[in-house]
């Protein structure tokens, strides 16, 4: 039997050996570069590689392989590329707690994995990459961010201090300014809340155990800022029964969310709410976050230029722009800068052609084609006033940040919603008809627009009615 086996082994051998072997009919599938799995979702060679989940706006994750010592500004560097976003401009990683309702923007400079390591691992923590145009907007607009009520020079109480002194102090580690106010703070293990006078130091927080005195044997130590990051509330009177929607609240940046940990604090709006947190950033990083600050601006505007370009396909490539416009036949438009007018206008005109059909009386509404504001980033459909607000005031309150959203109390009409000095502003756009054919107006037919698109056109460079030109589209991110 065993010579019996040994010869079977030996056909069996000489007969794989005789097989010719089948010839790969996809060999460019084979190739790494031709592979059709995307290279940055496979596991990298290095074992310094860590994965990290990032949710979009849309509740979609991805997960990306990064380096130990991977920052925010990094993360999201990638994400622009592996998303394909159109610009580079304004990206933040939003760090969320969705039971305790609390979030907060990762400065640039932080590591993204020690940040992770402080959650639980039996929380809901996650990371969400959006959108943030009020990162930096302190530097830009002081007086805007830090009203000159509630800054004092801490070295002579007697001293008043301009918003520009103190981003300026604080950049020159002078003369170090205090921000100084009334807040409501939620008292431990309680649902009451008291009204107590902080200040708020390069030393730390402080609060007042008599008015607004500042003496020392009245001041009470409350927090160390070197230990602490501050996040923002969502829902605060239902969560925490805070006495206004301005809750936000500090807490050890070592140590996992814990209810008990939680300083909950409420302001009386949201202007002073966005002053404590803006306070709060200074005095913690001071000088990295004026560098954070100029690495923003120095990142490029579009990537049109560069990595678009080389991804365009070569069916794309072979276009030219072309004008049929002389009696002589067409021609080969050679200027950029003319070609990019040409398409420009090709599309106006194609949409006014559009619209004007669809507001003639005699046209079916079942025959009309889809509105073409359903398919641009600053359209949110059918959202809620607070829901409005709440997308703004996570994509930055910063003056021209706008959205547009279909009105829930009246049929037809649409809801702008436009963020000026802090404050989220909401007006109703109106169907008009005038010499039978339909438009939308802002103003009572005074000013009167084809679509919302041309209504959006119009306020980018002109303020009309609105306090502020429209600027920032407030985008839902897809990742």
């Amino acid at each position: 039997m065993d010579t019996w086996i040994n010869l079977r082994s030996k056909g069996v051998k000489s007969l794989s050996s005789s097989v010719p072997a089948i010839p790969n009919p996809f060999p460019e599938l084979c190739t790494p570069s031709k592979s059709p799995v995307l290279i940055s979702s496979l596991p990298p060679q290095s074992t310094d590689k860590h994965l990290v989940k990032v949710f979009g706006e849309d509740n979609h994750s991805r997960a990306v392989w990064v380096s130990r010592g991977a920052t925010a500004r990094e993360v999201c560097q990638m994400l622009v590329q592996t998303a394909h976003c159109s610009d580079q401009e304004n990206w933040a990683l939003l760090e969320i707690h969705p039971a305790l309702g609390l979030e907060r923007c990762l400065e640039d400079h932080e590591v993204v994995l020690e940040v992770q390591a402080t959650w639980s691992l039996k929380g809901d923590a996650r990371l969400m990459f959006c959108k943030n145009y009020a990162k930096y907007e302190f530097f830009r607009k002081p007086m805007l961010f830090f009203p000159e009520n509630m800054i004092s020079d801490s070295a002579d109480v007697s001293k008043g201090m301009t918003s520009s002194d103190l981003i300026q102090n604080l950049l020159r580690s002078g003369t170090c300014p205090e921000i100084q106010g009334f807040l409501h703070v939620k008292e431990p293990s309680r649902k009451t809340w008291k009204k107590v006078y902080f200040f708020l130091r390069r030393s730390g927080l402080y609060s007042s155990t008599k008015g607004s005195s500042k003496e020392p044997r009245h001041l009470q130590y409350v927090a160390d800022l070197d230990d602490l990051n501050v996040y923002t509330a969502v829902n605060g009177r239902k969560l925490y029964g805070a006495p206004a929607d301005f809750t936000f609240c500090i807490k050890p940046s070592r140590n996992p969310i814990r209810v008990q940990d939680l300083k909950i604090l409420c302001a009386e709006n949201e202007q002073t709410r966005t002053c404590w947190t803006s306070a709060f950033r200074l005095f913690k990083y001071g000088k990295q976050l004026q560098c954070n600050y100029h690495l923003s601006k120095s990142a490029p505007r579009s990537l049109e230029g560069s990595n678009l370009a080389d991804g365009k396909s070569k069916s794309e490539a072979s276009l030219v722009a072309m004008d049929f416009s002389g009696k002589a036949g067409g021609r080969v438009i050679q200027n950029p800068t003319e070609a990019q007018s040409a398409e420009r206008e090709e599309g106006q005109a194609w949409r006014r052609r559009e619209a004007l059909r669809c507001s003639l009386p005699n046209l079916n509404s079942a025959a009309r084609p889809s509105s073409i504001h359903k398919t641009l980033p600053w359209f949110h459909g059918g959202v809620s006033r607070k829901e409005a607000q709440r997308l703004i005031e996570k994509q930055g309150l910063v003056d021209g940040m706008f959205l547009i959203r279909e009105s829930q109390q009246h049929s037809q009409c649409f809801v702008l919603s436009l963020c000026y000095q802090l404050k989220t502003k909401h007006y109703l756009v109106i169907p008009f008809e005038e010499g039978g054919r339909k438009y939308l107006t802002m103003d009572d037919g005074v000013t009167l627009f084809i679509d919302l698109l041309q209504l959006v056109e119009f306020h980018q460079i002109n303020k009309g009615i609105l306090p502020v030109c429209l600027k920032h589209p407030c985008v839902c991110v897809a990742l």
